[in-house]
């Protein structure tokens, strides 16, 4: 197993409850280990930049987590690339290992393509390992035939409101689930297929509620890698407006 935890967005009340001060950083590690009953983790995370804190600061925090030991490696979330490269810059002459960026990523979100970060962290040699894959359920057969009650959607959450299925996003889903139907396998399978199609991402983060969702998502690494006609095919789709 590898162990990770990350701290950025609000934990408790204050000045220091969120963010990326030195305070804020450690303390929230601190805690963390002490719910999981754990001496250290294998990563530690800078969940998102702060504009308030400066960069330096940030990644100092990050420098002595590893030095008192609880945290072998550190990365970063949510950074876009020239934040990358200040954070790069600074972690590597305090010789920190810092090891991956863990930024969004999907057929639906492709931000760190069109931002360079993709290239950038694949040029310095630190992994990415992508969330929101499956663009928080977009990208699987839950809302080919409408939206469930029970579905993130269905209950209007904040992260995923019912106005972004539109009718071309669901032409699109579609589109891409008859390509994954081809393929014998199903739409997530086929997103997540996609997003580690080539060697720049190490990884994907997936959710998932029951293990046979795991066990669903997992079985994508048995098919053979997208053909450049299906991943031309797939482009065609996303590009279509």
């Amino acid at each position: 197993m590898i162990i990770s935890t990350k701290a950025g967005y609000y934990m408790w009340s204050g000045p220091y409850g969120e963010w990326g001060s030195r305070k804020y950083l450690i303390a929230s590690l601190d805690q963390s280990l002490k719910r999981m009953g754990l001496d250290y983790v294998d990563i530690f995370y800078s969940h998102r930049p702060d504009p308030d804190t400066p960069i330096e600061e940030t990644m100092g925090a990050l420098d002595s987590i590893v030095r008192q030991g609880k945290a072998l490696y550190v990365g970063i979330s949510n950074y876009k690339k020239e934040q990358t490269k200040k954070a790069y810059k600074i972690l590597k002459e305090f010789k920190t290992p810092f090891v991956i960026h863990q930024p969004s990523y999907s057929m639906f979100n492709r931000w760190i393509e069109e931002d360079g970060l993709k290239d950038y962290a694949d040029e310095i040699g630190i992994g990415i390992i992508a969330f929101s894959p499956l663009a928080q359920g977009l990208l699987t057969n839950k809302y080919l035939n409408g939206i469930p009650e029970d579905s993130r959607m269905g209950k209007n959450a904040v992260s995923l409101k019912k106005s972004v299925l539109t009718q071309e996003k669901l032409d699109k889903i579609s589109a891409l689930n008859e390509i994954a139907a081809r393929r014998g396998q199903t739409l997530a399978q086929l997103a997540l297929i996609w997003v580690l199609r080539d060697n720049k991402i190490t990884s994907a983060l997936i959710g998932a509620s029951r293990p046979e969702q795991i066990k669903e998502n997992v079985a994508e690494l048995e098919k053979p890698d997208l053909s450049k006609e299906e991943l031309d095919a797939i482009e065609a789709i996303l590009k279509n407006n």
